[in-house]
Parts: C-alpha cells; sequence; structure tokens
C-alpha cells in the first residue's frame, strides 16, 4: 500500500505576463539583525511594518527565550528587554536559522558573556562561522567551543580591531552590536558594505552609539554607556524587489514596485537594462518594470554589494532559463554552492549545465513540471519559473518560500498571476493527486 501524506504547494498556471502594482516588503534580512539590537537597550524599541514571516517569527520567539517582550501590533513589532534571563541560545530555535548566530554579539555586549550553538538554516551549503570567531578574538573575546557550542566571554573591555580575510555580513553585525556598549574602542577593517549593514549602523546611531565609516569597508565604534530606545522603520527588501523584477521579466509583463530604495537594486537594474528590460523612476520610491519588447540573454556573476546579490542568483537563473540564446551565471559569493533550483529547472525542460560555480544556460521555452524548492531562493526561481512556464507547475518546499516572501501568492495575484496556495496529497513516491 502506498503511503501518502498531506502537505502544501503553490499551483501555477504559467504564461500570463504579469501587470499592474506591488508593494515592496521591509528587508527581511535588515529586519532580523535590527530585532537583534533591541536587545542592547532596557527601554523599548519600535520597528514599523514588518513582514511576518516565519525567519522573523523565529527571531521573536528567540528573543523572548533571553527574557524580552515581544508583542505584535499589526505589522509593527514591539519589543522590551529590560531583563535579560539567560544569555545562551537553545540548540532548537538556533539551529533553524543561520541569523540566530549574530545574537552573540548583543549578548556579549549587554551580559559581557554569550553561548550558542552552530547554527542552521537553508540547505544550499555550508557558511561556517569561522571568521565570526576570530573576529571576536581579534577584539579580546575568551571563546571556548564544545561539540559545536561556543561560550563566549569579556574579561575587561572589548578593544583593537577585527580583521575580516573577506567582507562578511553576519560578521560585521556581529561585532557592530558585540562593541557599542562599553568603555572601548573597536576598529572593523574589511567590513561589509551591504545596505543591510548601513541599516543596523544608522540604527545604533539613532540609538545613541558612537560609529564612524558608515557605508565604507572601516568602521571605527567608540563604547557608550547606555542605549535608547527607538521607533525605527528599516530598509525595504532590496531581494523581494529583485524578484519580483524578475517575475516580471520572466513573464513578459509591466510592473510597478513601489517603496523600494533604487539606489540599492542598481546592479540588478543594470544587467535587465543590458537584457532588454525598460526601467523608469515614477518617484523617488517608485520603480516601472516593463519587459514587453525584445530582451536578449545577458551573463552575469555574484559579489558582494553593490554587485548582483547571491540571493538573487537562482531568480535570475529562472528568468534566463526563458530567453533564447546561450549565457553563464558564476557564482562568486558561495562558490560551489546554492544550486539546488538547477535539477528542479531540469524537470521544466531547462539546459542547464553546471560546471563548478558556473551554470551554462541555454534559453528557451519552460514546461509546466512538479518541482520542489530546498532553500529561500530557489523557491523564489521556482515560482518565477513556474509564472513563466507554458502548462502547470506544482511547486512544494513552501516552508522555505515563506521564510523569505510574506503571503507571495496573493501578491502575485494581485498581479494578474494564475497562483493558488493548496493542500495535495503527496506520495512518498512523488506523485500528486487531487
Amino acid at each position: 500500500m502506498m503511503t501518502k501524506k498531506l502537505n502544501e504547494a503553490y499551483i501555477i498556471h504559467g504564461g500570463v505576463p504579469l501587470h499592474g502594482e506591488i508593494k515592496v516588503n521591509t528587508a527581511k534580512n535588515s529586519a532580523l539583525v535590527l530585532i537583534l539590537a533591541a536587545l542592547l537597550t532596557e527601554e523599548k524599541v519600535v520597528l514599523k511594518d514588518i513582514p511576518k514571516l516565519s525567519d522573523i517569527l523565529i527571531m521573536c520567539e528567540l528573543l523572548e527565550h533571553f527574557g524580552a517582550e515581544v508583542h505584535w501590533y499589526g505589522h509593527d513589532l514591539h519589543i522590551e528587554a529590560k531583563d535579560i534571563h539567560t544569555c545562551t541560545g537553545p540548540y532548537h530555535l538556533v539551529s533553524k536559522m543561520r541569523a540566530s548566530f549574530v545574537a552573540l554579539g548583543p549578548l556579549l555586549g549587554r551580559c559581557k558573556e554569550a553561548g550558542m550553538a552552530m547554527p542552521g538554516g537553508c540547505a544550499f551549503g555550508p557558511r561556517p562561522v569561522d571568521r565570526h570567531i576570530k573576529a571576536f578574538k581579534d577584539i579580546g573575546a575568551i571563546i571556548e567551543e564544545s561539540d559545536g557550542d561556543f561560550r563566549l566571554k569579556l574579561n575587561g573591555s572589548l578593544k583593537g580591531t577585527a580583521r575580516f580575510v573577506a567582507p562578511t555580513v553576519g560578521g560585521t553585525q556581529n561585532i557592530l552590536l558585540a562593541s557599542v556598549l562599553g568603555e572601548h574602542d573597536v576598529t572593523i577593517e574589511n567590513a561589509a558594505k551591504e545596505p543591510e549593514i548601513t541599516d543596523l549602523v544608522q540604527m545604533l546611531k539613532a540609538m545613541g552609539a558612537q560609529i564612524e565609516g558608515e557605508g565604507t569597508d572601516t568602521l571605527k565604534i567608540t563604547g557608550v554607556s547606555r542605549l535608547r530606545g527607538l521607533t525605527y522603520r528599516p530598509i525595504p527588501d532590496r531581494i523581494e524587489a529583485g524578484t519580483f523584477i524578475l517575475a516580471a521579466a520572466a513573464t513578459r509583463g509591466k510592473v510597478s514596485l513601489h517603496q523600494v530604495e533604487i539606489s540599492h537594486l542598481s546592479s540588478v537594474i543594470a544587467k535587465l537594462s543590458e537584457a532588454g528590460v525598460k526601467f523608469s523612476k515614477l518617484g523617488p520610491a517608485s520603480l516601472l518594470v516593463d519587459a514587453t519588447g525584445d530582451l536578449q540573454n545577458v551573463s552575469l556573476y555574484t559579489s558582494e554589494y553593490p554587485g548582483i546579490p547571491t540571493d538573487v542568483q537562482a531568480p535570475f537563473t529562472a528568468f534566463l532559463a526563458t530567453l533564447e540564446g546561450d549565457c553563464t551565471i558564476e557564482e562568486r559569493v558561495y562558490p560551489g554552492h546554492r544550486f539546488t533550483h538547477v535539477a528542479e529547472l531540469h524537470k521544466m525542460q531547462a539546459d542547464i549545465e553546471l560546471e563548478e560555480s558556473t551554470l551554462s544556460i541555454r534559453g528557451g521555452t519552460l514546461q509546466g513540471a512538479k518541482v520542489h524548492s530546498a532553500d529561500i531562493r530557489a523557491g523564489g526561481a521556482m515560482v518565477i519559473a513556474g509564472l513563466a512556464a507554458q502548462g502547470t507547475t506544482v511547486v512544494t518546499g513552501l516552508e522555505f518560500i515563506d521564510r523569505g516572501y510574506e503571503v507571495l501568492d496573493e501578491r502575485l495575484r494581485g498581479l494578474g498571476a494564475d497562483i493558488h496556495r493548496q493542500e495535495i496529497i503527496e506520495a512518498l513516491t512523488g506523485t500528486y493527486g487531487d
């Protein structure tokens, strides 16, 4: 007898060009760390317009574990960390999400000690935390490791320079959060320059932190005795915006995006303009994407900001697979990893070859198929491919998509997409029923 289970999936009837207007949410990758920054003050922190993504909810649960009070009022998140009851992150939460490792910084800054298990998250490949640990050692933290668990302590004040061999967003955030409280001077060299770093610096400065070098690869922190509460709205989500832009392009649609930071999308806009997509600035935070004209294939590579983000590599692959001609995508941020979407696109008749860290794509017409998303951005790619494909596409693995995109199906339907979320019966052999 065949064993079956209920599962949720997106059912997409493709071939419909997207048209209309859509608002971009605030940045998940920024909000996760701004939530952690609330641990640095006893006063209330209000974060405005936060998407209720599963990753955000896990981070809120982690803060409550530490002792903070967390309340939602609509999409506004109120956090008050008057008392920290524990400075150790439990494995059952930390293992779900890599960003939880950045809790080491604010816990060390507030409590002078912190403990954390090895973080988890998406399964697209290893992302070791050795750069974080080395940076903490650089500035004087005492570190013990046992069976993958890390314990950090301070013997006096932090001091010195944390030097990163290569820029790391999470590592830069961790050292920033650890350094803003206390009587010390800390420098971060080869700091990441992503907009999410600048967003964190701006929030910390609004709380009373003293940080110099915002937007550069060298940050200088002079510790202060206390930080105050505030109300703050994170930057727009450049990865979500990029996903919607690529969905419009893949379906040859025409879409207006609102509440975007256009400057954060410069590399994506430049590459898609090269492909023939037309962009018009409708206002300071509004952008028209017109992909109704003739398009051509382009090659690209991912890199640190301001280059093309690794988080849009998979969505870009789905788009380029819809265009006639040959091109390549080279993954330079996570070489050898982040390619779980390739085998799934093969099921949709995409002609893609992977060699080391480079995809060779021969574009054409995608066909609907039953596919699975194994990480957040692969999920975005599967949805884009399904929207562009002929026929019906069934996308499973929605638990990953829900980590990065809030009510994605509802928002795409507002652009005319034929996409619905429903329960399906999935046989363990991989077949589907009504």
